[in-house]
């Protein structure tokens, strides 16, 4: 099955009605980790996973329509034959007709190719601008479907707050989309630690691949999320934040464990990372409740509630924290 077909029965035109759009979309940080696909041109997960939104933190993606292509990420431009603009406009290809010239203007307010899923935002920023200039008025779930063929993680940050992406078992994909979870914790609060804002040495597409092809521990993953995903779930609904808070670190040094016992290994962590890490754990045994997770990248994210983060700032002075639910 491939992205063209599958598309064909979502969009219902590839005629664009309006000159301009623009949308935001926000970065999303994985409680319940996504690593590794089942198929990969339509992005298809080999398990489920579970993920909190950054709330303001993502993508805001201005479209307009020009006689030429062309993409700005933070102002400047990307040359036509670079990795990003090349993966950027081949999804792009697959969305409209030919000769439809566009040019895209991309505002991150995370750092990008640094492990805060800047994709993920850009891709579902771009599929919400994208129905907007064609006037598709697609219901969520299939701007989910859409956002997921640019960026597997983009079907989760179609969505705001916590949000369970649905690994499917159609090999067209169409049941494999994210939705939201009707719920809202006002002191949840994520400590974004930023150890490095470099692109990644491995791409979280090479690394999935190596680990799944390489690591004898990757049989075991999808059985750790299959324990992993229900249990956050229920602790998210039940605002039960030692038992989110240990599942979902565990969850992340289990996802961290598969790619290091890939070859080559696959290691995002840095010296600071780890630093970071023993200091969580000796806060922890000292009553502070906080937990750690890290997707494919050396930054830490901390998990914690509002009653902590004073003492949180004064421990990492850097610590740039979000309230994914403000005001509920």
């Amino acid at each position: 099955m491939n992205p063209e077909t599958v598309l064909s029965s979502l969009i219902p035109h590839r005629t664009p009605v309006n000159d301009t759009a623009s949308a935001f979309a926000p970065s999303n940080i994985a409680l319940c980790k996504y690593w590794g696909k089942r198929q990969e041109s339509l992005k298809l997960p080999v398990t489920g996973s579970l993920s909190v939104s950054l709330g303001p933190l993502g993508t805001r993606m201005d479209i307009v329509r020009a006689d030429r292509d062309g993409l700005w990420i933070n102002e400047q431009e990307q040359q036509r034959k670079s990795n990003v603009a090349s993966r950027f406009f081949s999804f792009l290809n697959l969305l409209r007709p030919e000769g439809c010239y566009l040019q895209c203007h991309s505002t991150n307010t995370v750092p990008t190719g640094a492990g805060l899923a800047s994709s993920a935002s850009a891709f579902a920023a771009t599929v919400r601008a994208m129905d907007q200039l064609f006037a598709w008025e697609l219901p969520d779930r299939n701007l989910s479907i859409l956002a997921r063929i640019g960026s597997g993680s983009a079907c989760r940050s179609i969505f705001h707050g916590f949000v369970e992406w649905q690994a499917g078992t159609r090999e067209d994909g169409l049941d494999s989309f994210a939705t939201p979870l009707e719920a809202n914790w006002p002191e949840f609060r994520i400590g974004l630690l930023t150890v490095s804002s470099a692109p990644k040495p491995v791409g979280s597409t090479e690394g999935m691949r190596r680990t799944m092809e390489t690591a004898p521990l990757y049989r075991a993953w999808p059985d750790q999320v299959a324990r992993d995903l229900p249990r956050i779930r229920e602790a998210v609904l039940n605002r039960d934040f030692p038992t989110l808070g240990s599942t979902a670190e565990q969850n992340a040094m289990s996802m961290h464990a598969t790619m290091i016992a890939a070859w080559p290994p696959v290691i995002y962590w840095q010296p600071e990372s780890l630093a970071v890490l023993h200091r969580v754990r000796e806060l922890r045994e000292s009553g502070t409740e906080v937990y750690v997770t890290m997707d494919a990248g050396p930054n830490v994210k901390l998990l914690f509630l509002s009653q902590e983060e004073k003492a949180l700032l004064q421990e990492f002075p850097a610590l740039h924290v979000v309230t994914p639910f403000p005001g509920a």
